[in-house]
């Protein structure tokens, strides 16, 4: 198979694993066909080209560019997601996404909607000041659309604080200074104190609570992280802080592994210095696919979607997955998992510091009154833990695994928005 016939399959794997989940969920409520479909639709769904010129070896030339937002549901606020610049981005991927978020939005319970945006672009084969022309230029398109109270961008998978910049530059050129159009914006134009590391502060939260459990404890705890961007570095250093032992670490080049732990501090200096974990002192080379495969109490996925699949799911030996990424488990290996007694917390609810730490990023750009950062992590940590007790309590009320009792609580939350409003 080639890699882009890999790349579409799990793409299909994606958004086969959303329904999936949202209909073991939708029969657990018994809603009917109609309801169904009402709570799958998108509200819009935009598609739109971008041209950009490019200059390579003194020549000039024309390139264009698809750039894509779902807006899936506001029952409950205005639409709230990322915007991910990656070469394999599609409608169907996005309109998963949107879905996605709309849950995890419901799930935390904050007033906002789900949206998803992308670009298909590999932000690597530009230049900087040619991902600033497409990214103004697909603000420009999208314009209309956006709105402090109708449509709020954040970073994604090849976006960061500098995107947003670009983004509130020119949506502020037709709507004045405007930083509550994005977030996740550098603080220096408005962002909040926390909010780069909220996401994975937030998985190491809900890990020490699921853990606990689970007769868990944290500081005897081996670990395996598969990724080490953002969100991973900061899962690591979080649990290390923790007492957890960090064994396994992986990038987009493969992995490394130290059976009595890796220090993850020097980790990250490495990657600062190197780019890459390989070659980290200590450790020893592996494949992303060894990496999931090997033997530890906690594995915690937070790369791409679909790394787990029906593949791999029987050789899975972690006694708990994390979901750190948004959709890293098919459904087909989520059933396997399951039937080997495996916990798997799912992302809807393990990931959500980060729509939260936007959420307060907003909040503040509202009010006009920045946070300090102990304040962040304390509402962040708070609202964390209360919707984990809400879902672990329902899971074992109704006997169901915790993804599902996550959905079934955020599918009721907007059906009842919607109700409420009548339409």
């Amino acid at each position: 198979m080639t890699a882009e016939e890999t790349e579409k399959t799990k793409k299909c794997d994606c958004e086969d694993t959303q329904r999936h989940f949202l209909n073991r969920a939708f029969e657990t409520l018994r809603l009917d066909d109609a309801q169904r479909n009402l709570l799958l639709s998108s509200f819009r769904e935009t598609l739109i080209s971008i041209p950009l010129k490019v200059r390579r070896n003194g020549i000039e030339m024309l390139r264009t560019f698809t750039g894509f937002r779902v807006q899936h549901n506001h029952a409950r606020g205005p639409f709230k997601g990322g915007l991910r610049y990656h070469p394999a981005s599609n409608l169907n991927e996005i309109r998963a996404l949107a879905q996605l978020m709309t849950w995890k939005t419901a799930l935390v319970n904050i007033p906002y909607g789900g949206a998803k945006g992308g670009i298909a672009v590999d932000p690597a084969e530009l230049h900087a000041d040619e991902l600033e022309v497409l990214t103004k230029r697909f603000t420009q398109k999208m314009r209309p659309l956006l709105g402090v109270h109708q449509d709020i961008v954040a970073p994604d998978v090849g976006t960061n604080p500098r995107v947003m910049a670009w983004i509130l530059e020119e949506y502020s050129k037709a709507h004045g200074y405007t930083p509550g159009i994005v977030t996740g914006k550098p603080l220096e134009l408005g962002g909040s104190e926390g909010r780069l590391e909220a996401t994975g502060y937030g998985v190491a939260t809900i890990t020490r609570q699921a853990a606990a459990d689970h007769g868990l404890e944290l500081n005897q705890a081996r670990v395996v992280i598969q990724g080490f961007g953002n969100v991973g570095s900061h899962v690591a250093q979080r649990l290390a802080d923790l007492g957890a032992t960090v064994i396994a670490l992986s990038d987009a080049r493969g992995g490394v592994l130290c059976e009595s732990g890796i220090d993850v501090a020097a980790a990250l200096a490495h990657v600062r210095e190197n780019t890459w974990l390989e070659g980290l002192p200590g450790t020893e080379t592996i494949s992303n696919a060894e990496l999931l495969e090997l033997p530890c109490d906690i594995l915690i996925p937070a790369a791409l979607e679909s790394v787990i699949d029906c593949d791999n799911a029987e050789r899975i030996r972690a006694d708990m997955i994390v979901e750190a990424a948004n959709m890293p488990i098919t459904h087909q290996a989520d059933d396997i998992l399951r039937e080997r007694g495996k916990i798997v917390v799912p992302d809807v609810l393990a990931n959500a510091g980060g729509v939260l730490a936007s959420y307060y990023e907003w909040v503040q750009n509202l009010q006009e009154f920045p946070w300090e950062r102990d304040t962040v992590f304390y509402r962040l940590e708070e609202r964390l833990l209360r919707t984990y007790g809400e879902v672990h309590r329902l899971a074992a009320h109704k006997g169901v695994d915790m993804r599902t009792a996550a959905y079934e609580l955020a599918i009721h939350r907007v059906s009842e928005a919607i109700r409420l409003r009548g339409f």
